[in-house]
């Protein structure tokens, strides 16, 4: 099975033709719900026991590995079950050009752990998958792929804007320009922050030239460079937009 540990790994899978671009904005959502330590280890904070149409899935066609003592398998995903805890709306009413046909799923391998006061629930491995078009409930094992910790953290990058994401540049944009460079903290709100993602590259190059000006300054260069290096700046949005329209 492969494994997707980067944003460039997911440049490489054919959204929107083998894969419904669907599975980017489900994945988004379980990016940003979860809890990741500073040991990779990801904590649930939902139910999966139904909370978001999450349930309990039986590897019968053995897609997945089998499962160690301790252990279960979780999907999520299923627009049209009912749940008393929905998924958002830029996931269960996406744009038509991101519509799925309810068939892209999330998998969860939990570990739960009992203790004298709770039970504490981890997961260790993320898979996304989809069900075969119009042949039952069974999975697509071709285009079934683990997604990593790194992966997951790397996707928490990216806000969304008007209740969408923009997914050209979640697949081909990511690396160059990231919100942290910006100084944008990753769970700060999206409604408050600058939504790269959803800006044209034009007006992010002139944020990213006024960030570098303005750190320049702070680092205390010396003010008779300033026109020089304002030239410089200027010179390198100007050659950025002219190479992005030829």
């Amino acid at each position: 099975m492969r494994m997707l540990n980067s944003i460039n790994d997911l440049k490489r899978i054919n959204f929107g033709q083998s894969v419904p671009k669907h599975s980017l904005l489900l994945l988004h959502w379980f990016a940003n719900e979860v809890d990741i330590d500073r040991n990779n280890v990801i904590r649930l904070t939902f139910n999966p026991n139904g909370d978001y149409g999450s349930h309990h899935y039986r590897n019968v066609e053995r897609l997945l590995d089998p499962l160690p003592h301790g252990y279960q398998y979780y999907t999520i995903g299923n627009l049209n079950q009912w749940t008393s805890v929905r998924l958002p709306n830029y996931v269960t009413r996406p744009r038509t050009e991101h519509d799925g046909g309810n068939r892209d799923r999330i998998i969860l391998r939990v570990r739960e752990q009992n203790t004298d006061q709770q039970i504490l629930q981890s997961i260790d491995q993320v898979f996304i998958t989809q069900h075969y078009g119009n042949l039952g409930t069974a999975y697509d094992r071709t285009h079934t792929y683990e997604i990593t910790t790194n992966l997951l953290r790397e996707i928490r990058e990216f806000s969304v804007g008007q209740n969408q994401l923009s997914l050209r540049y979640l697949r081909e944009h990511f690396g160059k320009v990231k919100l942290s460079i910006l100084g944008q903290s990753q769970n700060q709100n999206t409604t408050s922050s600058v939504n790269l993602i959803m800006l044209p590259p034009i007006t992010t190059l002139i944020q990213l030239g006024l960030f570098v000006y303005k750190k320049i300054v702070k680092l205390g260069v010396k003010s008779s460079n300033y026109p020089f290096i304002s030239l410089l700046i200027y010179w390198l949005i100007m050659f950025s937009i002219n190479q992005s329209i030829t």
